[in-house]
């Protein structure tokens, strides 16, 4: 192998690991979705669909671990090329755990349909529509957080963090409906507990993903915007 077949061949390892995290992201909406509908549609079949996903996730998260420290010791790259590589294995983290959270709303879908919970037309039908649409604010983060990662776009990451706001205020209307829900059904209490996990779960989901945005910033510009304010944080100029 010659001296100039080297940065070729580490170019096409850095793509290789690039497409295998976003086949990952892919995973994770995926499930993501399927856990929404199961919970909003009241599909109780839809549960194991979402927990073989769960498992892929895992082994795609195993996968890419161990290539991403085998291209580490292979070319020990430069600093802009090893920002790449950090970034992708915290992302990797964020995409398993968003995976975990799916699968948590997707198991509370058996016991929501044993309480005869699920259904628009019950006491819950308004909490179960503030749930789809907490759900889709998610999915949307988590979507736009990984379109970010692809064209390495550092305005769309920076939007996630913004955007997280709206996430924040459809949870915390959700949980104004559960709570009301709850006092005025005594009888809903242990249905509309588990809704709260369901509600969290998905809250942690935006937060997984504007930890993803975070990355694609970090990886991009070399600036750690984790624990400043999106709102005060300029765009940098083109």
């Amino acid at each position: 192998m010659n001296s100039t077949q080297i940065p070729v061949h580490f170019d096409t390892e850095l793509q290789a690991v690039s497409a295998q995290l976003l086949a990952m992201g892919g995973l994770a909406e995926s499930q993501l979705s399927q856990a929404l509908y199961a919970i909003t549609r009241a599909s109780g079949e839809t549960v194991q669909q979402v927990l073989q996903l769960e498992q892929r996730l895992n082994a795609a998260e195993v996968d890419l671990e161990r290539e991403l420290w085998a291209v580490v010791a292979r070319h020990q790259p430069a600093a802009r090329d090893l920002r790449l590589l950090i970034a992708v294995s915290k992302m990797v983290h964020d995409l398993e755990r968003i995976g975990d959270e799916a699968a948590r709303v997707a198991r509370a879908v058996p016991r929501l349909l044993s309480h005869g919970t699920l259904g628009a037309g019950g006491p819950m039908g308004q909490a179960l529509l503030a749930v789809g649409t907490t759900g889709r604010l998610a999915t949307e983060l988590l979507r736009l957080a990984l379109d970010a990662f692809a064209r390495r776009d550092v305005a769309q990451a920076r939007r996630v963090l913004r955007d997280d706001d709206a996430l924040d205020a459809s949870f915390d209307e959700l949980m104004r409906r559960l709570v009301s829900c709850m006092s005025d059904h005594p009888r809903l209490i242990s249905a509309g507990i588990d809704l709260v996990f369901v509600a969290k779960a998905l809250e942690r989901v935006g937060d997984h993903a504007k930890n993803l945005a975070e990355q694609v910033i970090y990886c991009v510009e070399g600036v750690d915007v984790r624990h400043a304010n999106p709102k005060r944080t300029p765009c940098p100029a083109s």
